[in-house]
Protein backbone atom coordinates (compact mmCIF):
# COMPACT_ATOMS: atom_id res chain seq x y z
CA UNK A 1 0.00 0.00 0.00
CA UNK A 2 1.45 3.36 -0.87
CA UNK A 3 1.49 6.60 1.74
CA UNK A 4 -1.55 7.83 -1.44
CA UNK A 5 -3.29 5.15 -0.48
CA UNK A 6 -3.83 5.10 3.14
CA UNK A 7 -6.79 6.70 5.02
CA UNK A 8 -5.88 10.46 6.73
CA UNK A 9 -8.60 11.64 8.93
CA UNK A 10 -8.68 14.35 11.53
CA UNK A 11 -10.20 12.74 14.98
CA UNK A 12 -11.28 14.10 18.29
CA UNK A 13 -11.42 10.74 19.32
CA UNK A 14 -9.05 11.39 22.52
CA UNK A 15 -9.27 7.67 24.15
CA UNK A 16 -8.53 5.30 21.02
CA UNK A 17 -5.83 8.12 19.76
CA UNK A 18 -4.10 8.13 23.24
CA UNK A 19 -4.38 4.01 23.09
CA UNK A 20 -2.07 3.53 20.29
CA UNK A 21 -0.01 6.46 21.37
CA UNK A 22 0.72 4.81 24.60
CA UNK A 23 1.36 1.29 22.20
CA UNK A 24 3.60 3.20 20.19
CA UNK A 25 5.66 4.46 22.81
CA UNK A 26 6.15 1.39 24.99
CA UNK A 27 9.69 1.04 23.46
CA UNK A 28 10.53 4.35 22.81
CA UNK A 29 14.50 5.04 24.30
CA UNK A 30 13.68 8.80 25.61
CA UNK A 31 9.88 8.17 27.37
CA UNK A 32 11.81 4.59 28.78
CA UNK A 33 13.91 6.83 30.75
CA UNK A 34 11.43 8.98 31.63
CA UNK A 35 9.26 5.91 33.18
CA UNK A 36 11.51 2.30 32.80
CA UNK A 37 9.19 0.42 34.93
CA UNK A 38 6.24 -0.84 32.65
CA UNK A 39 3.64 -0.19 35.53
CA UNK A 40 5.01 3.31 36.03
CA UNK A 41 4.65 3.85 31.67
CA UNK A 42 1.37 2.47 31.76
CA UNK A 43 -0.02 4.45 34.68
CA UNK A 44 1.55 7.81 33.74
CA UNK A 45 2.13 8.19 29.89
CA UNK A 46 -1.39 7.87 29.00
CA UNK A 47 -1.84 10.84 31.45
CA UNK A 48 0.61 13.05 30.11
CA UNK A 49 -0.45 13.13 26.82
CA UNK A 50 -3.86 14.96 26.81
CA UNK A 51 -1.74 17.85 28.20
CA UNK A 52 0.95 17.44 26.36
CA UNK A 53 -0.29 17.34 22.49
CA UNK A 54 -4.11 17.17 23.76
CA UNK A 55 -5.36 20.90 22.12
CA UNK A 56 -4.74 19.08 18.87
CA UNK A 57 -8.36 17.06 19.16
CA UNK A 58 -9.57 21.37 19.78
CA UNK A 59 -7.76 22.08 16.94
CA UNK A 60 -8.86 19.77 14.64
CA UNK A 61 -4.83 18.45 13.62
CA UNK A 62 -5.24 15.08 15.56
CA UNK A 63 -4.71 12.95 12.47
CA UNK A 64 -5.69 9.70 12.24
CA UNK A 65 -4.33 6.78 9.76
CA UNK A 66 -6.65 3.99 8.92
CA UNK A 67 -8.39 2.68 11.95
CA UNK A 68 -6.49 4.39 14.70
CA UNK A 69 -3.34 2.29 13.43
CA UNK A 70 -1.36 5.64 13.31
CA UNK A 71 -1.81 8.68 14.94
CA UNK A 72 -0.20 12.24 14.56
CA UNK A 73 -0.89 15.03 17.20
CA UNK A 74 0.03 18.30 15.54
CA UNK A 75 -0.28 21.67 17.22
CA UNK A 76 -1.07 24.94 14.92
CA UNK A 77 0.67 28.10 15.35
CA UNK A 78 -0.49 30.05 18.66
CA UNK A 79 -1.19 26.50 20.83
CA UNK A 80 0.71 24.93 23.55
CA UNK A 81 1.24 22.24 25.81
CA UNK A 82 -0.48 22.61 29.39
CA UNK A 83 2.70 23.20 31.14
CA UNK A 84 1.12 23.74 34.60
CA UNK A 85 -0.50 19.78 34.13
CA UNK A 86 2.33 18.45 32.67
CA UNK A 87 4.66 19.59 35.36
CA UNK A 88 1.97 18.39 38.31
CA UNK A 89 1.97 15.22 36.21
CA UNK A 90 5.87 14.90 36.52
CA UNK A 91 6.00 15.97 39.75
CA UNK A 92 3.83 13.46 41.03
CA UNK A 93 5.50 10.40 38.67
CA UNK A 94 9.24 10.81 38.45
CA UNK A 95 10.59 9.97 41.74
CA UNK A 96 12.90 12.25 43.40
CA UNK A 97 16.57 10.74 42.73
CA UNK A 98 15.56 11.09 39.41
CA UNK A 99 14.05 14.81 39.08
CA UNK A 100 16.83 16.69 38.09
CA UNK A 101 17.96 14.93 35.28
CA UNK A 102 14.54 14.72 34.56
CA UNK A 103 14.11 18.62 34.56
CA UNK A 104 17.56 19.28 33.31
CA UNK A 105 16.22 17.33 30.02
CA UNK A 106 13.13 18.71 29.57
CA UNK A 107 14.50 21.85 30.41
CA UNK A 108 16.67 21.86 26.98
CA UNK A 109 13.89 20.67 25.38
CA UNK A 110 11.95 24.12 26.02
CA UNK A 111 14.96 26.23 25.45
CA UNK A 112 15.31 25.10 22.40
CA UNK A 113 11.82 25.15 20.73
CA UNK A 114 11.23 27.72 17.89
CA UNK A 115 9.59 30.94 19.07
CA UNK A 116 8.39 31.69 15.26
CA UNK A 117 4.86 30.86 14.25
CA UNK A 118 5.27 27.04 13.35
CA UNK A 119 3.42 23.79 13.53
CA UNK A 120 4.36 21.48 16.16
CA UNK A 121 4.58 17.81 16.31
CA UNK A 122 4.81 16.68 19.75
CA UNK A 123 3.00 13.01 19.33
CA UNK A 124 3.32 10.72 16.70
CA UNK A 125 2.83 6.86 16.74
CA UNK A 126 2.22 3.87 14.66
CA UNK A 127 0.16 0.59 16.36
CA UNK A 128 3.29 -2.15 17.01
CA UNK A 129 1.88 -4.02 14.86
CA UNK A 130 1.23 -2.11 11.79
CA UNK A 131 5.01 -0.22 11.87
CA UNK A 132 6.81 -0.51 8.51
CA UNK A 133 3.85 -0.19 6.33
CA UNK A 134 4.02 3.58 5.52
CA UNK A 135 1.39 4.70 8.09
CA UNK A 136 3.77 7.17 9.80
CA UNK A 137 4.80 8.63 6.02
CA UNK A 138 1.45 8.95 5.25
CA UNK A 139 0.67 11.19 8.49
CA UNK A 140 3.85 13.18 8.17
CA UNK A 141 2.50 13.78 4.26
CA UNK A 142 -0.86 14.62 5.06
CA UNK A 143 0.36 17.35 7.90
CA UNK A 144 3.24 18.69 6.51
CA UNK A 145 1.21 19.62 3.26
CA UNK A 146 -0.84 21.82 5.81
CA UNK A 147 2.34 23.25 6.95
CA UNK A 148 3.34 24.05 3.59
CA UNK A 149 0.02 25.70 2.56
CA UNK A 150 0.10 28.10 5.39
CA UNK A 151 3.57 28.18 4.10
CA UNK A 152 4.93 27.54 7.84
CA UNK A 153 8.00 25.67 9.44
CA UNK A 154 7.32 22.34 11.14
CA UNK A 155 9.01 21.13 14.01
CA UNK A 156 9.54 18.25 16.13
CA UNK A 157 11.99 15.98 18.38
CA UNK A 158 13.15 12.97 17.34
CA UNK A 159 13.87 10.20 19.98
CA UNK A 160 14.99 7.70 18.29
CA UNK A 161 17.31 7.35 15.18
CA UNK A 162 15.05 5.31 13.11
CA UNK A 163 12.64 7.60 13.60
CA UNK A 164 15.02 10.61 13.05
CA UNK A 165 15.87 9.03 9.15
CA UNK A 166 12.39 9.30 8.85
CA UNK A 167 11.48 12.43 9.13
CA UNK A 168 14.97 13.39 7.45
CA UNK A 169 13.51 11.81 4.57
CA UNK A 170 10.12 14.03 4.42
CA UNK A 171 12.84 17.15 4.83
CA UNK A 172 13.10 17.90 8.46
CA UNK A 173 16.92 19.12 9.77
CA UNK A 174 18.61 18.28 13.34
CA UNK A 175 19.01 21.73 14.34
CA UNK A 176 20.87 20.45 18.03
CA UNK A 177 20.71 17.41 20.42
CA UNK A 178 19.03 17.61 23.86
CA UNK A 179 20.54 15.08 26.19
CA UNK A 180 21.26 16.19 29.79
CA UNK A 181 23.00 13.35 32.43
CA UNK A 182 22.19 9.89 31.43
CA UNK A 183 19.18 10.50 29.03
CA UNK A 184 18.84 9.28 25.73
CA UNK A 185 19.74 11.85 23.38
CA UNK A 186 17.18 13.41 21.20
CA UNK A 187 17.21 15.90 17.86
CA UNK A 188 15.23 18.35 17.43
CA UNK A 189 14.21 18.67 14.20
CA UNK A 190 12.76 21.35 11.64
CA UNK A 191 11.22 21.72 8.08
CA UNK A 192 10.82 24.45 6.05
CA UNK A 193 8.02 25.46 4.58
CA UNK A 194 7.96 24.52 0.74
Amino acid sequence: MTTQQISITPTTEQDRAVATITAAFSTDPVVRWLYPEARDFLAYFPRIIPPFAGAAFSSQSADVAGTFAGVALWLPPGTASDDEAMGALLEESIPDERKDEAYGFLGQQAAIHPHEPHWYLPLIGVDPSQQGGGLGSALLDYALARSDADRLPAYLEATSPRNKALYERHGFEEIGVIQFGGSPPMWPMLRRPR
